[in-house]
């Protein structure tokens, strides 16, 4: 899914997420989002930098060991919250 969810709420991208995930357990599932909050929860999570793998792990060690994916996520939760939650 190339960034299904990027037109909804993180109210209504989690419930979407947990209907993915009882639906059709078990799966592989590919998500392309530039959302933090639409990956966090994956398995395993692969940064891209300039068409290149520069990253792929969970969320929490991605916060702790690459720089990109953290400059991201600081950018999001800067305002309060992610792109469409206010400031």
């Amino acid at each position: 899914m190339d960034d299904s969810t990027s037109a909804v709420d993180t109210a209504t991208d989690a419930k979407i997420r947990a209907a993915f995930a009882q639906r059709i357990p078990g799966t592989t599932k590919l998500i392309i989002a530039q959302r933090i909050s639409s990956v966090e929860h994956a398995d395993r999570i692969l940064v891209l930098d300039d068409g290149k793998i520069d990253g792929f792990d969970t969320h929490e060690n991605l916060l702790k060991t690459n720089a990109i994916y953290r400059e991201i996520y600081e950018s999001q939760i800067q305002g309060g919250g992610d792109f469409d939650q206010p400031a």
